[in-house]
């Protein structure tokens, strides 16, 4: 697919999606629209992100799409796009934002996009030892704006609806404290962490997870207005990813689309002709959360794929409890706040730097031209850090439907965070998107910095500064402030 027969058929669709986003009087005055555009690659074999060594998928399991919602209010817009990516760049999600923007006259702070965190993806940014494909990189936004520009198309009159479900069952907080008089040594030589990512199974050096879990299954959902038809339910889960397929795979965010498009019916035949339905997973905060107990001796071998499905049926049923619960409004009020903070990196010392470059001339490659060695991959890192700026731009959002606020922040957001921002939202409830217009690492609370740990580790996985979450927590408050008093709740 080429980029610029897309942004042809982008321009000329300006005109009718303005007017499609606009109800004439009397009609009811929210819609939405969704579509699901697929964004696979079409060479293989294809880089993957997701390990430390680069890998390539030689084939497609099930193909990588962007899931896109679009809402209007009467007023304004909002509009989701959830790309089945293990990360996606902030270049590539300005680019689709701003040629989105431009075909549906929506503005860009009203358009999020967010990577679910399959490890199963085709890569679209550097991580560790894997590239992309820079021909693949070039289609990704188009294809993603696409995606958007036609869920705009298809907007309808509808209604909306949330409530939440719970499914504890498959997550499971994954750093582990270290005990007293244990240790072991990062890939900086230091032997101090007290945190321990994925420790295996009932390990003795290590005693309790370090932290809590989120099990809220949230559901946002909407509905033809005259005919009741299914049109998308999005939904959002703190769990990192699953995982199991070899080839280009969702994971279980795509298989949990399929399986809320049976449950609701959505391909009926009494809606041919009419948009289909789609089903979207959103990565809520599962910076440290994963779907393995560490705690429990038994670990049951499965077939590729199998665990996938077993998630995605479990949270299926959390989500079409909370689905049951509905109370659908045809009065919904969109609002929206963007904000971009300017957050220090972490670098290596001088001393640091030499030590690195002695790694990496002293140790040698394995047979496949990569290291397997973690001293040297994270000295790589530490060599590649020296070429970023001291500060990054980091680009919040925050929205409000109804009663409902969304927080959107480009990282790999620890559990703690996305808690206390529950506590915090002046509204009825509240759900994070992690990893959301762009990637800026993992960020864990200064407290687990403090611990150690994978998640800490100065990588270009993690490399924003230690009081980074407290500064965009304190953002995040702000934007809570403006969005309550424009409001008109008390």
């Amino acid at each position: 697919m080429k980029p610029l027969c897309i942004l042809a058929v982008s321009f000329s669709m300006v005109a009718h999606l303005v007017s499609a986003a606009e109800p004439s009087s009397g009609s009811p005055k929210f819609r939405a629209g969704a579509h699901a555009e697929d964004v696979s690659p079409t060479t293989f074999p294809a880089p993957v992100n997701g390990g430390m060594k680069g890998a390539f998928a030689k084939s497609i399991h099930d193909p990588m799409q962007a899931r896109c919602l679009a809402l209007h209010d009467g007023k304004q817009a909002l509009v989701f796009a959830i790309v089945d990516a293990c990360l996606l760049p902030r270049e590539i999600s300005e680019e689709a934002r701003q040629i989105a923007s431009k075909a549906t006259g929506i503005p860009a702070s009203q358009i999020l996009i967010s990577a679910t965190h399959t490890h199963s993806a085709a890569a679209m940014t550097p991580a560790f030892q894997s590239d992309p494909d820079p021909e693949y990189v070039k289609t990704v936004g188009p294809r993603i704006a696409k995606g958007i520009i036609q869920a705009v198309a298809n907007l309808e009159a509808a209604e909306f609806g949330w409530a939440f479900g719970s499914d504890p069952d498959h997550v499971f907080n994954r750093r582990w404290f270290v005990k007293p008089g244990q240790s072991y040594e990062n890939p900086f030589g230091i032997t101090t962490d007290r945190a321990q990512m994925n420790p295996g199974q009932v390990n003795p050096k290590v005693s309790v997870p370090s932290g809590p879990v989120d099990q809220d299954v949230a559901v946002l959902a909407v509905r033809g207005a005259a005919d009741h038809r299914p049109i998308a339910l999005l939904a959002n889960y703190s769990l990192h990813y699953v995982g199991g397929n070899p080839a280009i795979s969702a994971d279980y965010f795509g298989a949990f689309a399929k399986e809320m498009a049976s449950r609701l019916q959505a391909a009926d035949q009494r809606y041919a002709g009419k948009p289909s339905f789609v089903g979207i997973l959103s990565n809520g905060t599962s910076g440290n959360i994963n779907g393995i107990n560490y705690g429990s001796p038994l670990r049951k071998k499965m077939n590729p794929g199998e665990h996938i499905q077993i998630v995605a049926n479990s949270v299926a049923d959390a989500a079409m409890e909370a689905y049951d619960t509905i109370q659908w409004k045809r009065e919904v009020v969109l609002d929206s706040e963007e904000r971009e903070l300017q957050l220090g990196v972490r670098k290596g010392t001088v001393e640091e730097v030499a030590q690195a470059k002695q790694w990496l001339e002293t140790i040698s490659k394995d047979a496949d031209g990569q290291w397997s060695n973690r001293n040297a991959i994270y000295a790589r890192e530490t060599i590649k850090l020296t070429e970023y700026p001291d500060v990054v731009p980091v680009k919040l959002q925050m929205h409000r439907i109804n009663n409902l606020s969304i927080a959107t922040i480009p990282c790999e957001v620890f559990v703690e965070i996305g808690l206390e921002l529950k506590r915090l939202s002046p509204f009825e409830r509240h759900l994070t998107i992690s990893l959301a217009n762009g990637y800026n690492g993992y960020l864990p609370t200064p407290e687990h910095h403090e611990l150690g740990g994978y998640e800490t580790w100065r990588a270009r996985s993690s490399y924003l500064e230690v009081q980074a979450s407290p500064k965009i927590v304190e953002a995040m408050q702000s934007m809570f402030a403006n969005l309550k008093s424009r409001s008109g709740q008390p």
